[in-house]
């Protein structure tokens, strides 16, 4: 970034109430938990840091300090120090993932490719040649070079790049060996064309290539179908505030600018930009964002309101009483960063395997060429091909491979049944479940209120409805709809807080709660609306939200697999336990916030459970980000659908032991390509040690293993369980 120079601190550092100083910064090259855990652990010792958190799907690094102790160009400098460049960042800003790095990588790919295809035939050539004259298999060599060296400089940046770096910053990586092998064969394969030999071995440099660059784009595709939840999140607080100034003037600032004390105009329809208090008469709002339910609730003068949340009455006043950075939804916020950095230390398999190939890898192959060029008297070209012939051999195909083939192949199994695996380690997080949590409101049921026609008349249902036209307000919509086309009243008005009123010659027509319309609530679980007619004549309407058609034996199903089941919904106590009684859940909670639906899931992971949360709301995004595994339906709200590791279509929930039954099989083939791989390696590494394997039969070998292992993790397709 050319250094966070002392210039940036007075844009991007900020201070808060406590005197510490805070910065926000990209971070290029992160690949991997190994990435995160030496940034983290090498920002934490500088002085006076109290916080160092990396978010591995934005490459976003938060540190946070004493004043005075630490300064921006520090932070850089210790960056560089180990291997990593950044650049400042406002959060303001959107911080998705860069497609460049994806049509790099596909560049790198297509080059290499090219070259591997045409080399290979020069290569067969040189190998049918057995009358060839020298002068012509030299000629042979030299076309393989002019074609392939330009290949491997522009391919094999991806994997030079990331090795200088990891060597600069003290610390090995899976692309030192792979670099090394590359640029040894190359080396070695231009002193022997220059010295006239018979064996070059540019065919096993651009092939090696080829195929790690297979592995690494999948890995990348999977990785990036993740978008930051946050970030969604953080749109919300991307909106035009209107103060009301001291002579009643309105001007419009940003959300962002607002301060305690402020007087905020906020017309219907809008959202409520920061937290405060309702100066106006009683209104009605839409709190999906914090309890789940699209039901609006009614908030009465001088009653806390909250950010985001949206007015659905006429124009009213808010007294703000917390800036935006303190607000509600800047809490929720933070609980999404927190529960996607405790995701993002979740060390995969394939790292775990990488943690320990590098430096095993390096130990191997110097001691193959030490062995030979030491103990044996051979030259130290032969001792240097049976080197780069252990590198190659070792190199990291099958192993790089054996996660993102089977990631591909079963996210295609997926997508073919109409589910969509955004999480690059979803899949290997969705095995190791042991618990299912389920919101209600959009999950178990639809989310949808339906009227439900018992002992209404069509005439009073007729004239009701034309009340019901002139509202957006859900249960109107219901009514309406269930009435089906027709007119609306002339002069209806809305009455905040109670509902629609009409004045006709014959008398006064209501549409809204029981107490307004001269009904009793009734106490049964579900939504209410009441029209009291002309002659002051009540009718209640009920409304219903429907369960999914198989949501009761998908809990059945979750049973018979083994997993407990569990409720949790920001609804009221009675119909969370009417929902929970049809589908046959036992433990339930109601009346959830955020904040107690995630301190839920941290108390069964304190239990020792690995959780997959499946939600829908606003409400749920924090807890589906800290769960183990989760996933949201297709009609969830963007936000949750951003921090699910699944999304899935359909009306139904089998798509839930279905994505379960998946993500178990694949991972059971992941294991069974580690197993492979290793297998591969106990046998070849012996023959290339002792001298039996030359770079290109190293680089055959290699190949055959990819493909192996891509024939194992098409295995999946093979699988017969139904998603319906």
């Amino acid at each position: 970034m050319g250094g966070v120079a002392t210039s940036y601190a007075d844009t991007f550092v900020k201070q808060d109430s406590g005197g510490e100083s805070r910065l926000d910064l990209m971070v290029e090259g992160i690949h991997c938990t190994n990435c995160i855990r030496t940034i983290e652990g090498g920002i934490s010792k500088l002085p006076g840091v109290t916080q160092a958190r990396v978010n591995f799907s934005t490459r976003r690094l938060h540190v946070a300090w004493a004043d005075g102790d630490t300064t921006p160009t520090l932070i850089d400098q210790t960056l560089k120090d180990l291997g990593f460049e950044a650049r400042p960042i406002d959060t303001d800003f959107d911080l998705s993932p860069d497609e460049r790095e994806s049509r790099r990588l596909l560049l790198a790919l297509a080059v290499a490719g090219f070259a591997a295809a045409n080399v290979m035939l020069l290569s067969v050539a040189v190998w049918a040649g057995v009358e060839m004259m020298p002068a012509t298999r030299d000629l042979l060599h030299w076309v393989s070079a002019i074609i392939a060296l330009p290949a491997v400089v522009f391919s094999g940046r991806v994997f030079f790049v990331s090795a200088w770096k990891a060597l600069r910053g003290g610390r090995l990586n899976m692309d030192v060996p792979i670099s090394l092998a590359v640029i040894l064969a190359s080396l070695l394969s231009i002193f022997e064309v220059r010295a006239g030999g018979d064996h070059t071995y540019f065919d096993a440099a651009v092939m090696l290539l080829f195929f790690l660059l297979i592995g690494r784009y999948l890995d990348f595709q999977m990785r990036h179908r993740a978008r930051s939840a946050a970030n969604e999140l953080l749109s919300l607080q991307r909106m035009a505030a209107q103060v009301i100034g001291l002579d009643g003037s309105i001007s419009h600032i940003p959300s962002s600018d607002v301060r305690a004390g402020d007087r905020l105009l906020v017309a219907q329809g809008e959202r409520v930009p920061v937290d405060g208090n309702l100066e106006t008469e009683a209104a009605e709002f839409d709190l999906s964002l914090l309890t789940g339910e699209t039901t609006p609730a009614r908030v009465g003068a001088g009653e806390r309101v909250f950010g985001a949340t949206i007015n659905l009455s006429s124009p009213i006043i808010v007294r703000a009483s917390a800036s935006s950075e303190h607000s509600t939804l800047s809490e929720i916020i933070r609980m999404m960063e927190t529960a996607e950095q405790s995701r993002a230390r979740y060390v995969r398999l394939a790292d775990r395997a990488a943690s320990i190939y590098a430096p095993a890898v390096h130990i191997l192959a110097a001691s193959t060429f030490l062995g030979w060029w030491l103990f044996t008297g051979v030259g130290w070209v032969f001792a240097a091909t049976n080197a780069i012939a252990v590198l190659i051999i070792t190199c990291p195909c099958a192993l790089g491979l054996a996660v993102p083939v089977v990631q591909v192949v079963a996210a295609g199994r997926l997508f073919r049944h109409g589910i969509f695996a955004k999480s690059a380690d979803g899949l290997e997080r969705l095995a190791e479940i042991d618990y299912v949590v389920f919101d209600k409101t959009g999950t178990l049921t639809k989310g949808v209120p339906k009227l439900a026609r018992d002992g209404v008349s069509k005439d009073v249902l007729a004239r009701a409805a034309t009340l019901a036209r002139s509202s957006s307000h859900p249960l109107s919509k219901a009514l309406a709809d269930a009435a089906g086309p027709g007119p609306a009243a002339d002069g209806v008005i809305e009455v905040p807080g109670n509902g629609l009123e009409a004045r006709t010659p014959r008398g006064v027509m209501r549409l809204g709660n029981a107490k307004w319309c001269g009904g009793k609530t009734s106490d049964q679980p579900g939504l209410e609306l009441c029209y009291q007619d002309q002659e002051g004549r009540c009718t209640r309407f009920a409304f219903e939200d429907e369960l999914r058609r198989d949501a009761a034996l998908v809990v059945e199903d979750l049973a018979r697999m083994g997993f407990p089941v569990e409720l949790l919904s920001g609804d009221r106590e009675v119909a969370v336990a009417a929902v929970a009684r049809k589908v046959g859940i036992s433990v339930y909670q109601s009346s959830c916030k955020p904040g107690d639906k995630i301190a839920r899931l941290e108390a069964l992971k304190a239990q020792g459970h690995k959780v997959l949360m499946v939600g829908d709301g606003l409400n749920d995004a924090p807890s589906l980000a800290a769960a183990h595994a989760s996933l949201s339906p297709s009609t969830a709200a963007d936000i949750s659908q951003a921090a699910a590791d699944f999304v899935f279509q359909g009306e139904g929930l089998s798509a839930v032991p279905y994505s379960i039954r998946t993500a178990t099989m694949a991972r059971r083939l992941v294991l069974q390509n580690f197993s492979l791989a290793l297998a591969y390696n106990v046998i070849a590494i012996p023959l290339a040690v002792a001298g039996f394997v030359t770079p290109l039969i190293a680089a055959l070998a290699m190949s055959g293993s990819s493909i192996v292992v891509t024939l194992n993790a098409l295995r999946l397709n093979l699988a017969r369980w139904r998603a319906s």
